[in-house]
């Protein structure tokens, strides 16, 4: 897989507030008709055309100019996994946003396209699905990647004493939403496989995509991925990984570490959370954590950034220049609290170099 990171999408022209710009690519009529009203009933948003093809829909890409396309994977001809390294190279700025089947072919070829630097995506709902509540949550999905809520970035505080002398890590957690299982694929394929501390991750996404997204992280980071269960022991050389219905926590029993799962609410709203897993890394190994925050909206990950760095660990934060949504990582940048902020590849360089030799088989 190429490592050539998607540039950041065009931040909006807020003085003329120009409207967001979306594509619809999908072969059903049906739902190009429901999302079509959709989008037609919001004042900040354009709907420049609909194709029922991706070969239409690239010919509708090089005659408008294009913020956010919906892509529908599954369609006769081209489909969308072909048709996506042609739309990067046709809009190099667009933001993909996946339009998913609830097939176990749809997240398997879901989670293939994120990796591949699509945004991010939603499930197509079943006949009566397309409800308010989906309208609100496609509606904030395509103006986040269209950067119509973002803020002008405020400069970063230089990272603290205690940030810049932290503790040498014995764990590695990541945590990641939009756009981030791109960014994920980048860290982990600069990470020898002879480096073999654990690494857990939190990566937002359904349920029914965790296991497809488990065996591809496998393949990027070429070591055994497990998900996360009560009583599973962080043990050298193996990825964990949070399900889908709920937060991955870490607790000492005796020697040994392992994960356990919460289902409280959390401020972010996410479930799984980054928060719950960084804040009880950072108690249950005083600190010698390296916490990672990709791509993604929101602020999920900021308070438990807050606890490794006040514990003595350190934070990594993606840079806003290669983020779909630079949000998680943005929130840890602006407070300080960031040891390094860098594309993904960089960001694991900072990581290994930070682990010392007891870090290496």
């Amino acid at each position: 897989m190429s490592a050539v990171l998607k540039p950041q999408a065009i931040a909006p022209d807020t003085s003329a507030k120009r409207k967001v710009r979306v594509l619809i690519v999908d072969d059903s009529l049906t739902v190009r008709t429901v999302f079509s009203r959709m989008l037609q009933s919001e004042n900040d948003i354009t709907l420049v055309a609909t194709a029922n093809t991706a070969e239409r829909g690239l010919e509708e890409l090089r005659q408008h100019d294009v913020d956010v396309i919906m892509l529908d994977l599954e369609m006769p001809g081209m489909g969308g996994i072909e048709a996506l390294p042609k739309i990067q190279q046709a809009a190099p700025g667009v933001q993909v946003l996946v339009i998913s089947s609830l097939t176990a072919d749809g997240a398997e070829h879901t989670v293939r396209a994120l990796s591949l630097g699509a945004a991010d995506t939603m499930l197509k709902p079943r006949p009566g699905g397309f409800n308010d509540d989906y309208r609100a949550s496609l509606l904030g999905k395509i103006r986040a990647l269209a950067g119509v809520d973002a803020e002008p970035a405020k400069p970063a505080r230089p990272a603290p004493a205690a940030s810049r002398a932290s503790k040498q890590p014995q764990v590695v957690a990541i945590g990641a939403s939009t756009g981030g299982i791109h960014a994920l694929n980048l860290f982990l394929r600069k990470v020898p496989k002879s480096f073999d501390l654990p690494i857990l991750i939190t990566q937002h996404l359904p349920d029914s995509f965790i296991p497809v997204f488990a065996k591809q992280m496998e393949m990027a980071a070429d070591r055994e991925a497990v998900l996360a269960d009560e009583g599973v022991e962080l043990t050298r050389g193996k990825i964990v990984i949070a399900p889908g219905h709920g937060h991955m926590v870490v607790r000492k029993s005796g020697t040994r570490y392992v994960t356990g799962l919460a289902y409280h609410p959390v401020k972010s709203g996410c479930m799984p959370s980054v928060d719950p897993m960084f804040e009880t890394l950072a108690e249950a190994y005083e600190g010698r954590v390296a916490g990672v925050l990709l791509s993604g909206m929101g602020r999920d990950g900021t308070d438990g950034a807050q606890a490794i760095a006040a514990a003595g660990g350190s934070i990594y934060a993606q840079n806003a220049e290669t983020c779909a949504v630079w949000g998680m990582p943005r929130a840890v940048t602006e407070m300080g609290i960031a040891a390094a902020v860098l594309p993904p590849e960089e960001l694991a360089e900072k990581v290994l170099a930070s682990a010392g030799a007891g870090a290496w088989a």
